[in-house]
This record gives C-alpha cells, structure tokens and sequence, in this order.
C-alpha cells in the first residue's frame, strides 16, 4: 500500500498539473470504486468544476473544488493516479476518467479496486468521511513536536509497531515507514510504547520525520510488484535505501553482527535485526 511518502509525491505532482484545471467532463467505469457514493455522485460532483489545491491527510488525498466540495482519492493497496494526453491507450484497470480543459486526461487506475474516489463536503467531513476526520497527527503536513509523540506513547502499553500503523495515533505511517523508522531508532518493533524512556522517544521522533522526508525526496519507493508510481508513471527509489523492510534473512548493513528477522503478527510482517534493537 502507498504509505505517506508515495502519497505525497502523488500529491506534489497533483499540485503541478492538475491544480487550477477544469474538469469537462468524467467516466466512471466499474462501480466499487465509487461505492461511498455513487457513480452519478461523481460525474455530478467533478463535471464542471476547478481544482483549486492539492492537499494530503495521512495517505488521503484530498482535492479542494471552487464548487466549495473536494475530491478525496484512497490509493489503498494499489491504486494510482496517473496524467495522460487525451485518446491515449489506457491501463486496463482504469476505473475513473476526468477529461481537462487541457486536452489531457486524469486517471485513477487500481487492479484491485480496494481504493476510493468520493466528492465530498468539507464542511460534513465528520459524517462522510469518518476515516479522514478521525486521523491522528501527520509528521510531514502538521507540527509535529517531540512532546507530541511523548505523550502519544506514554498513553499506551500497546507494541511501538501497532502503534505506529495505527492511524488515528500517527496518520501515514505504514508498514514499510514502520519498520524503517524503528530499527533507526534502535527499537524492537514488540516493546511496549510505554516502555521506552524519553531518549528513545526522541530517537524515535527523528527517525520518523527524517525516514520520511528522505523518502518523498526519493519518490516514495516502488517494491517489486511496481504498482506504486508517480503521476507521470515515474517510480520512486527509496527502496535501495532499506536497512530492514523486504531484507529477511541478509546481514545487517547497519550492526554488521545481526540478521534480519521477519515476523509475522495480525497478519502484518515485521522486519528488525534483533541485534541493534532491543
């Protein structure tokens, strides 16, 4: 699933191109992807309308109208949005078209169309939205203090790798980020949050924040299975730059002693060294 990073540089090529164009006019293909609402909903919602920002909760992307709506697109586990010139041959999971005053074309493509896209009111996003409404804090779009993530793990005995994927504590965070972020901090991924001193939570905090903005400025990371893109179709390479994730059973680049452990738990893998984190 696209994680902060790849949403972001989603979101930046969004701020190019697409604001402050007219959409024309909208295809809906197939249905689930509109299941919040409905197809009818979005042709209504998008035709005619400008978009006037380009903006990111966690990995939402949310897309201000002048109709005074806004556009949320979920990328969840492989969808992409992708810019195109009009009449070009289109991927074969492309499930929603929205015709430019430019002559281009923006698509969202998603194979497995567990992804989303909902015009919604700002203003009801509390209703409509509940996900969006109930996120935590973003480490890249908000203030992100160090006090903030103090408090937010001295809250819970919950494990710092469950913490960090839970959404409404830390909005972003995924899978990838998680593991990454904690073996820079020197941090098993099953420690209780609550246990880990102030030390350790700064450690933390600088890992977060640098993990992830080292990443966007790498373009996010494109795994093997390259669903991730950009908006031009561009992968990202903050893969090559992995110390744990997807490194099962190599050497520890970082330690040079341990080696790389994956564990399984809620159905979610776990990648650490148990050498350099305790």
């Amino acid at each position: 699933m696209p994680e902060l990073p790849e949403v972001e540089t989603v979101r930046r090529g969004l701020e190019r191109h697409l604001v402050g164009r007219r959409v024309e006019r909208v295809e809906v293909g197939r249905e689930r992807v509109v299941r919040r609402t409905s197809r009818e909903a979005l042709i209504d919602g998008l035709t005619g309308t400008t978009v006037t920002a380009a903006e990111r909760r966690g990995k939402y992307l949310l897309l201000p109208l002048d109709s005074a709506d806004a556009l949320m697109i979920h990328l969840r586990m492989s969808g992409q949005v992708l810019l195109a010139d009009g009449g070009a041959d289109r991927p074969k999971h492309t499930h929603v078209v929205m015709h430019l005053d430019d002559g281009r074309e923006a698509w969202f493509v998603d194979p497995r169309t567990f992804g989303e896209v909902v015009v919604y009111d700002p203003a009801n996003i509390d209703v409509e939205l509940p996900g969006v409404a109930s996120l935590g804090v973003d480490p890249i779009a908000d203030e992100f203090p160090r006090e903030q993530l103090r408090r937010i793990v001295r809250s819970t005995s919950k494990a710092l790798k469950p913490l960090l994927l839970d959404q409404t504590a830390i909005a972003g965070v995924g899978n990838i980020y998680a593991d990454e972020s904690l073996h820079r901090a020197r941090l098993r991924p099953d420690r209780p949050a609550n246990s880990i001193d102030a030390a350790a939570t700064w450690r933390l905090h600088a890992a977060i924040v640098d993990i992830l903005s080292d990443a966007i400025e790498a373009g996010g990371a494109t795994l093997g299975d390259a669903q991730y893109v950009g908006l031009m179709g561009e992968g990202g390479s903050y893969q090559d730059d992995h110390r744990v994730y997807a490194r099962a059973g190599e050497r520890c680049s970082t330690c040079g002693r341990g080696w790389i452990r994956r564990t399984v738990s809620g159905g979610r893998s776990t990648h650490f060294c148990g050498w350099c984190q305790r």
